[in-house]
């Protein structure tokens, strides 16, 4: 009777946990423009936030974590510092990011945001209306990224780019409540999953590294297919060959343009 009793019990509790969760659902399109000549992003975003969650959700916190890189006051900053690395603190103004521009609207309706009381790369976005469990919500905003140097994950290398955690994404929001929290160098994040779609514009002689589908993206496979064959035919040549087929590729990789890629990632 003991046995069953316990039996009941652990079944019970087990459905009650499953009851209690849910994970909320953020589905990205973002459309950006790297310009390398003054290392910055000109973009444009537009989230549909699904709330599975049994809460009605009045505001939604929102992660800006290009901020972190702004200035010495930041959560980065003073991290980075306390761990006795003052390559950031002694940066000079030009060195260092952040992300501005930023209108969120909803449906053409202005909506009202504030910056965290205690970090500047957080921002609470209050919504028109109350979002009502199992319901979505459509935001949409410009946004413009200065890239600092490489500190952390996010910045460049002369003109070599890595872009991570660059667009204003929501916090988390679980059984736990919300989960805002500041850029810091350490380990991985703690976001919503989702899907995103993509369209990224930056010049010619660039190529991008990510993950995702490249659509339309034949000429781009082509190219490097025939990268791949290039490389091969140079083990064939002797020095002088070697050094006079480099400097023509290097000529090559200079003529300017601009060429669109689209790729989409998708995640649950």
């Amino acid at each position: 009777m003991i046995k069953i009793l316990q039996s009941m019990i652990f079944i019970l509790s087990i459905l009650f946990g499953e009851n209690q969760y849910f994970q909320q659902e953020v589905d990205y399109e973002i459309d950006v423009l790297l310009d390398d000549s003054t290392h910055t992003l000109t973009a444009y975003e537009k989230i549909v936030y699904t709330n599975h969650s049994p809460d009605t959700l009045d505001f939604i916190w929102f992660h800006l974590w290009p901020n972190a890189y702004k200035n010495n006051e930041t959560a980065l900053a003073k991290q980075m510092l306390a761990n006795f690395s003052t390559r950031f603190y002694y940066a000079d103004e030009d060195q260092k990011g952040f992300i501005d521009s930023l209108d969120f609207q909803s449906n053409g309706t202005q909506l009202s945001w504030e910056y965290h009381p205690q970090w500047i790369d957080v921002a609470k976005v209050t919504l028109a209306n109350p979002l009502l469990p199992g319901k979505s919500v459509t935001i949409e905003t410009p946004f413009y990224v200065k890239l600092p140097e490489v500190f952390s994950r996010l910045g460049h290398t002369g003109k070599h780019y890595e872009i991570t955690q660059w667009y204003p994404k929501p916090a988390v929001y679980d059984v736990d409540g919300w989960h805002p929290m500041p850029y810091l160098n350490m380990g991985e994040f703690y976001s919503e999953f989702g899907t995103f779609d993509v369209k990224i514009t930056l010049p010619e002689n660039y190529r991008i590294m990510a993950t995702g589908d490249l659509i339309d993206g034949e000429k781009e496979i082509a190219w490097l297919d025939s990268l791949g064959k290039e490389g091969d035919a140079l083990h064939n040549l002797d020095k002088k060959a070697f050094k006079r087929k480099i400097k023509e590729l290097k000529k090559g990789r200079k003529k300017s343009g601009k060429f669109s890629l689209k790729s989409l990632f998708k995640k649950r």
